[in-house]
Formats: C-alpha cells, sequence, structure tokens
C-alpha cells in the first residue's frame, strides 16, 4: 500500500548509503561555507544516480510525506523529495494542483535552496504547470522579481518548459526582467536559457535579444548565451559590453 510509504523510509534508505569523505567535498563544491549560497547545507555524500535509484523505490511516495522530506536540513533528503514530486507530477494529473502548491511553499520558505534543487525541478513542475494553465503565468512575473536567488533561478528555469516546445517569449521576457542582477548564479541561469533558445528554437529571436541588450548585461550572462554562436558572431557581439 502506498500509504505504508514513509518519509522516514526513505531517509533511511539515503542515510544507508552516505559517505562522509563525500559529503566533505559536496559541501565545498556546492559553497556550504560561512558566507557562501549554500551556507550550512549539509550532505550525506550522495551522486545523484543513487538517490535517484532510491526515488525509483519510493516513487509512490504520499505527497504530503515526500513534502516532510522538503523539510530536512539534508540536502540528498530534499533532492529525494523534489525529484519524486517531480515525477507525481508527471504521472498524476489529478494530484498537479496539489504538488505546485507544496513545491511553491518549500520555495518560499527556503528548502529549495541549492541550483541542483532548482534545476532538477522548476521547469518540469512550475514550469510545466504554467504552460497548461496560462492564466497562472504572472507566477513567473513574481519569481523573477523577488529579489531571493533561489526563487528568481526558479522562475528563470521554469521557463525551459516553454523552450522545449519551441517557445522562445517566456524566456526572452524573463532574461530581460533580471539584466542588472549580477550574481553568478543568476547569470548562469539567464546566459543558459537564453542560448537553449538560440539552439532549440529561433536563433534570430536570441541575435535580435542579444542585439539590444548586450550592452547592459553581464560578462556571464553574456558568454553562456552566446556560447553556441560562431566565433565571429561571438566575439561581436561580446564586444558590445
Amino acid at each position: 500500500m502506498t500509504d505504508d510509504l514513509s518519509a522516514k523510509d526513505v531517509r533511511a534508505a539515503l542515510d544507508a548509503l552516505g559517505d562522509p569523505d563525500a559529503a566533505a567535498g559536496m559541501g565545498r563544491f556546492f559553497k556550504t561555507g560561512p558566507g557562501e549560497y549554500g551556507e550550512g547545507d549539509v550532505f550525506l555524500g550522495l551522486r545523484v544516480p543513487q538517490t535517484r535509484a532510491v526515488v525509483r523505490k519510493f516513487r509512490d511516495l504520499p505527497i504530503e510525506e515526500s513534502r516532510l522530506l522538503l523539510d530536512s536540513a539534508v540536502h540528498e533528503h530534499r533532492l529525494a523529495g523534489l525529484l519524486i514530486l517531480v515525477d507525481r507530477y508527471t504521472r498524476d494529473p489529478v494530484s498537479r494542483r496539489r504538488v505546485v502548491e507544496v513545491y511553491l511553499d518549500a520555495l518560499r520558505c527556503g528548502r529549495v535552496n541549492n541550483w541542483d534543487l532548482v534545476d532538477a525541478s522548476s521547469d518540469h513542475i512550475v514550469g510545466e504547470w504554467i504552460h497548461a494553465n496560462p492564466a497562472d503565468a504572472g507566477l513567473l512575473t513574481t519569481l523573477v522579481d523577488d529579489p531571493d536567488l533561489w526563487r528568481r533561478r526558479a522562475g528563470l528555469l521554469a521557463t525551459f518548459a516553454f523552450v522545449k516546445r519551441g517557445e522562445a517569449g517566456p524566456t526572452l521576457m524573463m532574461a530581460e526582467r533580471v539584466l542588472d542582477d549580477r550574481r553568478d548564479l543568476i547569470q548562469k541561469a539567464a546566459g543558459w536559457m537564453l542560448r537553449e533558445v538560440g539552439k532549440r528554437v529561433d536563433r534570430d529571436a536570441l541575435l535580435d535579444f542579444l542585439e539590444r541588450h548586450a550592452a547592459a548585461m553581464g560578462r556571464t550572462a553574456l558568454s553562456y548565451a552566446t556560447e553556441h554562436l560562431d566565433a565571429e558572431e561571438r566575439a561581436r557581439l561580446r564586444g558590445l559590453r
């Protein structure tokens, strides 16, 4: 019975795979030191495929138990909770609204609080929801206009759901709203999404955006956005700064 599955069981399965040496390295990689963006985060030391293997065993975990995983101080517990929610959103149309509610609450409470957590979940939940429910499109602007690093990144990454369907508009509009944000993880997110517009949707739309905004863009965002252009075009656009 799925009702017998609990967050406690998922935590125990993840904890059993912990590797203290790997955890120390991950703490450095995810910038958990004082004043860094991941300050205070706790790691077990699991590789992502290990976490995903556990998630497959608990994919029918009730949504409210998944929410409990998001409340954990342990990074891999939260990642597992997010991946279970992504899977539930994909498989269970009836539960989608509740999944979105739980996800947004976790964002507001600071539990989706590192780049890998955002990147593994935002477009699959928030982006997919907004694409299917255009009346909620204002949620993108709400997230992107939020000064919080992770909510803003989640809003940018949510537009990937549109890019994958050949729609450039949301990404272009949201990227324009963060032109002045020089934080590295926002620069990378905006540049990445713009690059995907050029690769997957419309190279001319990307070039038009860059012609208008390259001078105001941060170096990192512009570098990411032009990464797949030819060398001459890339050098010309980067020279507009």
